[in-house]
C-alpha cells in the first residue's frame, strides 16, 4: 500500500502559497484494509475514507468510466491495481494533476510543473468532456489564480465550448452551480469567473440574465464604459474591495439585470430597469439555491440604488420610504451594505472608480436622525390608529432638520 498526497496541497506548494487542507490517494488496498486500521468510511459514490487521528481524507485510487449525462452519470474502478498515474489522469486540471510520495518525490505525468510554471491552466484528457462541473472549476480557477498570472489554454477553452454546444452544461444541478459561484464570489477576481463563462458560452446557459448585459449600451455622460456588461464586472471589482460580505457581491452583481431588457428603441436610457431587474433576480433565486440573504439584499439595491445615488436631491418623504421599505430602522446592518453595495456601482464607471460618494454618509445621517425620534412618547400621547401617521410625520420633520443642515463637502 503506497499513499501519496494529491491535488491541491501539492499544487499551492509548488505556487509558494499556503493550503487549507490535505488529501489523500491511496494505492494497492481495498477498503477493509483501510477501515481494518481504523480509517471511517465517509464516500458514497467511490470509497473515501477519514484517517483515524488526522480526519484528513483518504481515497482509494480509482479509475472513471461516462456511462451517462451530468454530474453523476459515471462508473468507477477502485481496485487495488489502479495506479496513480491513472487516478491522476482522471483529474481536471494538469495543474491539479500531481502527486508527491512519502519520500518527497514528485509525481508529474501530465506535465502539471510545467504548466505551473508557464502559469496555464490547461486540462489533462479529453476525458475532461465527461464532467460538466469542470467549467465551473476552471473559471474559478481561472478567477482564484489570475493575480498570479493564470490563463485558461486555448484548446481547454475549446473543449468547454463543445461540451456547451453539446448541452453538457444543461445537465448540471442547481446546488453545484450556485456552490462554485459562491466560491467564486467568495474569494478574488469574481468578474474572471464570469468571463470565462461568458468566453465558452456557458454564461448565457447558466445565468442568461448577466449574459444579456454585455452589448447594452448606457448614457455616456454617466457611464464612460458604455457597455451595461462592463459596468457590472467594474462593480464587481468594487464590492470585492469594499466588503468581504457575500451578500453585497452578489447584489453588485444583479444591481442592473433590468438594463438586459430594455426596449431597443429606449436605449441608451433605460427607464423602469430597477422593477425588471427585481423580476430577474427572483427568476434567478427560484433556477438556484440563492440563499435569503442574498436575493433580499440584490432585490433592494435594484429597487433602490438610482434612489441612492439621488439622495442629496430627494424630498423628506422619499428618503422616508426608502428607510422603511429597506426596513433600515430595525435591520441598520443590512441597509449599511446596501449603501455599500451602492457606492461599489458609484464607483464601477471607468476614470470613476475613486470618486467621493457622499451619499452613503447622508443616508446614514437620514438614519440616525430619524431614528431618533421618540416613537414610544409619540405612541402614549396619540390617538392608536393615528400613531403610525404620527410618527412618520415626525421623522419626516426630522429628516428635514437634517438635510436642511447639511452641508457636502466639495
Amino acid at each position: 500500500m503506497q499513499v501519496y498526497l494529491v491535488g491541491g496541497a501539492v499544487r499551492d506548494e509548488q505556487l509558494g502559497i499556503p493550503h487549507r487542507e490535505r488529501d489523500w490517494c491511496v494505492v494497492g488496498a481495498n477498503p477493509g484494509e483501510l477501515e481494518a486500521l481504523g480509517y471511517q468510511k465517509v464516500g458514497k459514490d467511490f470509497p473515501v475514507f477519514l484517517h483515524p487521528d488526522t480526519k484528513e481524507e483518504y481515497a482509494l485510487a480509482r479509475t472513471e468510466r461516462k456511462t451517462g449525462p451530468g454530474y453523476h452519470g459515471f462508473d468507477f474502478d477502485c481496485s487495488p491495481e489502479v495506479s496513480i498515474e491513472q487516478d491522476l489522469q482522471r483529474r481536471d486540471l494538469t495543474i491539479n494533476a500531481i502527486a508527491k510520495d512519502a519520500d518527497g518525490t514528485i509525481i508529474d505525468p501530465w506535465g502539471g510543473l510545467a504548466d505551473i510554471e508557464n502559469r496555464v491552466l490547461r486540462h489533462v484528457s479529453d476525458a475532461f468532456l465527461e464532467d460538466p462541473v469542470r467549467i465551473l472549476r476552471v473559471a474559478r480557477f481561472a478567477a482564484r489564480f489570475s493575480h498570479l498570472g493564470f490563463t485558461v489554454a486555448g484548446e481547454t477553452l475549446s473543449l468547454m465550448h463543445r461540451m456547451v454546444d453539446d448541452g453538457e452544461v444543461d445537465a448540471l444541478v442547481p446546488d453545484r452551480v450556485w456552490k462554485e459561484t459562491e466560491l467564486a464570489l467568495a474569494g478574488s477576481n469574481a468578474r474572471v469567473y464570469f468571463e470565462v463563462l461568458r468566453s465558452c458560452g456557458a454564461l448565457r446557459v447558466l445565468f442568461p440574465e448577466v449574459d444579456a448585459l454585455f452589448g447594452v449600451a448606457q448614457p455616456e455622460r454617466w457611464h464612460p464604459e458604455i457597455d451595461t456588461g462592463l459596468h457590472v464586472m467594474m462593480v464587481l471589482d468594487q464590492a470585492e474591495k469594499l466588503s468581504d460580505e457575500l451578500e453585497v457581491r452578489f447584489a453588485a452583481l444583479t444591481h442592473d439585470l433590468g438594463k438586459g431588457t430594455t426596449p431597443r428603441d429606449k436605449l441608451p436610457s433605460h427607464p423602469g430597469h430597477e422593477i425588471r431587474g427585481c423580476k430577474l433576480i427572483r427568476r434567478i433565486a427560484e433556477r438556484l439555491p440563492v440563499p435569503r440573504a442574498c436575493r433580499d439584499l440584490a432585490l433592494l439595491v435594484a429597487e433602490f440604488h438610482t434612489h441612492c445615488h439621488r439622495a442629496l436631491e430627494l424630498r423628506p418623504k422619499t428618503i422616508l420610504k426608502v428607510l422603511e421599505r429597506s426596513d433600515a430602522f430595525r435591520r441598520p446592518a443590512r441597509f449599511e451594505q446596501f449603501l455599500v453595495t451602492c457606492e461599489a456601482d458609484a464607483r464601477g464607471r471607468a476614470g470613476l472608480e475613486n470618486r467621493r460618494y457622499p451619499q452613503a454618509a447622508f443616508f446614514r445621517g437620514a438614519l440616525t436622525a430619524a431614528a431618533a425620534v421618540d416613537a414610544a412618547t409619540i405612541a402614549k400621547q396619540t390617538a392608536e390608529r393615528k400613531i403610525p401617521t404620527a410618527i412618520r410625520r415626525a421623522r419626516k420633520h426630522a429628516i428635514a432638520e437634517f438635510k436642511s443642515g447639511t452641508q457636502v463637502p466639495p
